[in-house]
């Protein structure tokens, strides 16, 4: 079976990269080679795909990232529960904090809409300039929040497990074991400061600010 896997996986290898070299030779042979250049990309995609895009990313992930702690945590808790129905109540707080990823994402999802506006793609270079910069920092903004929640879910679910059935075996590790939960619920925070210090001097819109 891992035979088979392998020349499968080398297969699309393959076909991958002779597809990349025949679009590529096609658009060298018809003149439109210009067209691999990332200056032609950014240029010619509006600001306002990639502003939403980070905006999309910044609650997309940071709800997997919580679904994904939730999902861990909870299965232990229901889990220990079975062996030791002391811990369900108080190993709530675990979700708690995975829930709280979720809400840092949609915070950030609102702070960066409201620096979306509209612009006359006919004015001043330097409004261009400003609007492309406004959409890239906000892009870079949201995904900074989102990977940066999905870490923070993942760690406070994995976390969160561990102290729920620590406690369903010794209650007096929950305290331990939540302290370095808390630590690590700090990571959604850090990328959401990072993502608002990224968006403080992007402006969309017709006046330069």
């Amino acid at each position: 079976m891992g035979y088979y896997t392998n020349k499968y996986h080398f297969a699309l290898y393959i076909v991958f990269w002779l597809a990349i070299l025949i679009v590529g030779f096609y658009y060298i042979l018809s003149g439109l080679g210009y067209r691999f250049d990332l200056g032609w990309f950014f240029e010619n995609t509006s600001p306002f795909m990639w502003a939403d895009l980070g905006i999309g990313l910044a609650i997309s992930l940071s709800v997997v990232g919580a679904a994904w702690g939730i999902f861990a945590t909870g299965s232990s808790i229901v889990g220990g529960g079975v062996k030791a129905p002391r811990i369900k109540t108080k190993n709530l707080v675990s979700i708690i904090f995975c829930e709280a990823v979720a809400i840092y994402g949609i915070i950030m999802a609102i702070v960066l809409s409201n620096n979306i506006a509209p612009y006359d793609p006919t004015a001043a270079k330097d409004v261009l300039r400003q609007n492309y910069f406004g959409g890239y920092s906000i892009f870079a903004a949201g995904l900074t929040v989102g990977l940066s929640n999905l870490a923070c879910g993942i760690c406070v679910g994995i976390v969160g497990s561990g102290a729920a059935l620590a406690d369903a075996q010794n209650a007096s590790l929950f305290v331990k074991v939540l302290i370095v939960e808390i630590f690590g619920s700090a990571i959604g925070l850090f990328g959401v400061i990072i993502g608002i210090i990224q968006v403080s001097k992007s402006a969309m819109g017709n006046k330069i600010g």
